[in-house]
């Protein structure tokens, strides 16, 4: 058996799970939370274990790596750090450079940190977590797989905004994409459970949390996801917009004397479902008080109608629909949501079976039978979408 390691890398948490293969099993997982902050938390999670947890004050990037493997070999997980015979990392931008994943060496490395400006507030830190485990590990290759790769080759049509075309040629300005490795993952894993090939199908998926997308699949090949040059397109999410008028938020940052990055500040931070509300990003938060609360109400139903907008024009585009599936926290929990969802999309054949929808967090076809599009819940797994790359570039 092999055992590879997924990273998933932010700016203030290490999520990574370490997995034997081939047997796709999880031999254990942790999370190092609330980094460079005071009461830095070091969890990990191994079956038929008690949680481990640990609080330490300000544990950096470096530490929070050294620590996972030193936890991995003193709690006996791995007798030798060799065993791990590679790593995987989530890198949010790959541009059009990368239409794969990619074995990382110093010139995939360099185009990485290249591709900041496209994902300002992920690539460094990305990067930077892969220098580290290329030290602390430097016999285990690592692999780079790319949130955007999946969007790389989306149609041009699909792709490119409606501005000047050199403005594309000399700055890259289009449509990147975001939650490749999720919706990639989904997307297969629903054809398994169709018992289909990918190849046969259209598909829909809806990666709804506290960021939300949605991507069209025709036959294997996506041709259009609702996230954009940024994140911050595409349907209304927790604390982001979606699509605004850009007139809009030229007019309010004159309004109010602000910078236009600071304009770009609210739309990722303070608007979306809490903007909306004033009361909370939380969907769960918002449920519990809409009958209350019109505010609350309002912003769910705005919620619901803008990813409603996305599903209908995407059907548009596909010609017809085979299957549309939820996935995510909102998407794999949210009982209610997913009725509200498809409530607005009987005219399709779309529907959800009561009883059947009653379930949070399993794979499982929630629409009647009979009805001409499967509705399904199948929950991500980036990380095994991450190991499994690291193994099919790096085993021979």
């Amino acid at each position: 058996m092999t055992k590879i390691l997924a990273v998933n890398a932010g700016s203030s948490t290490l999520k990574w799970k370490l997995f034997s293969m081939p047997d796709e099993t999880v031999i254990a997982s942790g999370l190092v939370d609330r980094l460079n902050l005071p009461g830095s938390i070091f969890t990990v999670k191994r079956p038929g274990y008690d949680k481990y947890q640990v609080t330490q004050d300000n544990i950096d990037y470096r530490l929070a790596a050294a620590m996972v493997l030193s936890h991995l070999k003193d709690a006996g997980i791995v007798k030798h750090l060799h065993e791990i015979a590679g790593i995987g990392h989530r890198v949010v931008g790959g541009g059009e450079t990368f239409s794969d994943s990619a074995v990382v060496d110093k010139a995939v490395l360099n185009k990485i940190h290249s591709l900041t400006q496209y994902a300002p507030l992920h690539n460094p830190i990305e990067a930077q977590y892969i220098e580290i485990f290329q030290q602390l590990l430097p016999d285990a290759p690592q692999v780079a797989v790319f949130d955007t790769s999946l969007y790389a080759n989306m149609p041009m049509i699909n792709a490119l905004y409606p501005i000047p075309y050199e403005y594309y040629k000399e700055y890259g300005a289009r449509k990147y994409g975001a939650h490749g490795t999720s919706h990639r993952y989904v997307s297969n894993r629903a054809a398994e459970l169709l018992g289909k090939p990918l190849t046969d199908l259209k598909l829909i998926t809806l990666h709804l949390g506290s960021g939300s997308s949605i991507t069209a699949f025709d036959h294997g090949k996506v041709i259009d996801t609702s996230m954009g040059f940024t994140p911050l397109a595409g349907v209304m999410m927790g604390t982001r917009s979606g699509d605004v008028d850009p007139s809009l938020v030229s007019f309010l940052a004159e309004k109010m004397g602000l910078k236009m990055g600071e304009m770009i500040d609210i739309l990722n931070q303070k608007s979306g479902l809490l903007g909306i509300s004033q009361l909370s990003p939380d969907q769960r938060d918002l449920e519990a008080a809409e009958e209350t609360n019109p505010q609350a109400k309002l912003a769910l139903d705005m919620y619901v109608n803008r990813i409603v907008r996305y599903i209908g024009s995407y059907i548009a585009e596909l010609n017809g629909l085979d299957a549309l599936i939820f996935t995510a926290g909102s998407g794999e929990n949210g009982i209610d949501m997913r009725a509200r969802i498809a409530d607005q999309l009987s005219y399709f054949g779309i529907q959800v079976d009561h009883d059947r929808n009653q379930i949070r967090g399993k794979e499982q076809i929630i629409s009647p039978d009979g009805k001409p599009v499967t509705v399904m819940v199948v929950p991500t797994n980036e990380e095994l979408m991450i190991v499994r790359d690291v193994q099919r570039l790096t085993q021979n």
